[in-house]
């Protein structure tokens, strides 16, 4: 019995005649245009990633000048 991942039946709800070809063996014929958007995606998540670390590490600094704010202002007293 085959397995049946989430993507299959993605595959299997965005095109049925495409998921049937897939699940037959028949290879694609556009095989550039695929690999152009795997390459793009791949792109996109790691400006995604780059993003969120960016954004953590802005966090960091913000909480670090807060708690530098507060302890001059409690020498201070």
């Amino acid at each position: 019995m085959a397995i049946i991942r989430a993507s299959d039946i993605g595959n299997y709800l965005y095109c049925r005649r495409a998921w049937k070809y897939r699940r037959d063996g028949f290879e694609s014929a556009n095989k550039i245009e695929l690999a152009a958007g795997t390459e793009l995606h791949r792109q996109h998540g790691r400006k995604t990633l780059s993003a969120l670390l960016l954004r953590a590490l802005g966090m960091i600094l913000l909480l670090a000048a807060i708690l530098l704010l507060v302890a001059y202002c409690t020498a201070q007293i």
